[in-house]
């Protein structure tokens, strides 16, 4: 079995814009989106961003933009497969890191079509169940589901920060500890 090493991880976020945001039980997925977006930055975990027409959806939400480094790629895109996108998978290989840590709108649109695209690319994809969404709760279900049945891990946000933290004695493990209180 294996776990996350932050050495290998990089964190995509698809997609956590506002009007999309808007439909959903925003409080609950924009806070676990801001967790893991604060975490990777402390620990070092490159992040990529996605937006699906942002003319019409609105950018990232502000509270988990405000997490982001500075020098974070954010794609716009139409594709549902982000890496149909020009440039964003060969931004995510320029990293050299095997497993893709993936969450965001909507589970069983766009995270899946890019969570079936990186597993074809030969990655090791961890879906942020807990920090994933869709409008229907039978569609986000489905779109779960058919991911796990495709090779992903399907995990939540308190496995990926600790699995990133390793230990106790990481100098950031207080930090990260307090933002799942």
């Amino acid at each position: 079995m294996n776990v996350l090493n932050p050495d290998n991880s990089l964190f995509l976020i698809i997609d956590v814009q506002e009007k999309l945001v808007n439909a959903l039980d925003k409080d609950v997925i924009v806070k676990r989106v801001s967790n893991i977006a604060k975490s990777a930055k402390l620990l070092n975990i490159p992040v990529i961003v996605t937006e699906q027409y942002p003319k019409g959806l609105g950018k990232t939400v502000e509270n988990v933009s405000n997490e982001l480094s500075e020098d974070v790629a954010v794609f716009e895109k139409v594709s549902f497969n982000a890496l149909d996108t020009e440039g964003v998978l060969d931004k995510i290989k320029s990293y050299g890191k095997n497993q893709i840590v993936i969450c965001g709108i909507e589970t069983h649109i766009c995270v899946h079509q890019t969570t079936a695209a990186l597993l074809r690319e030969g990655f090791e994809v961890y879906v942020v169940k807990d920090a994933c969404a869709s409008r229907n709760k039978y569609e986000f279900k489905q779109g779960i589901e058919l991911m796990a049945t495709n090779g992903a891990k399907v995990t939540c946000t308190e496995i990926v920060l600790f699995e990133w933290l390793k230990t106790a004695k990481n100098p950031h493990f207080k930090e990260i500890q307090a933002l799942i209180k």
